[in-house]
């Protein structure tokens, strides 16, 4: 997930979205501890989209706006003189 994704979402589904996800991420753990885990990374994923959904969540209550960054391009590699 996004970050600009997590920006378009209504402040309900945001809630909705960091509810499941706490739910989720509190089963991959009792997973891990069982031991029958599959896919460690998800532990990771999970936790960084609890993250930018509670950014979200207080740029909102705190009434910030945030710019969005424009697309960079590569940078041009060096000529060889």
């Amino acid at each position: 997930m996004k970050i600009t994704e997590v920006r378009n979402f209504t402040d309900s589904e945001l809630a909705a979205k960091k509810k499941d996800a706490h739910q989720e991420y509190f089963n991959l753990r009792l997973q891990q501890q069982t031991g029958a885990l599959e896919k460690p990374s998800r532990l990771n994923d999970l936790r960084k989209d609890v993250a930018k959904l509670e950014t979200v969540l207080s740029e909102r209550r705190l009434g910030l706006k945030v710019k969005s960054r424009p697309v960079q391009k590569p940078a041009a590699e060096k000529k060889k003189k």
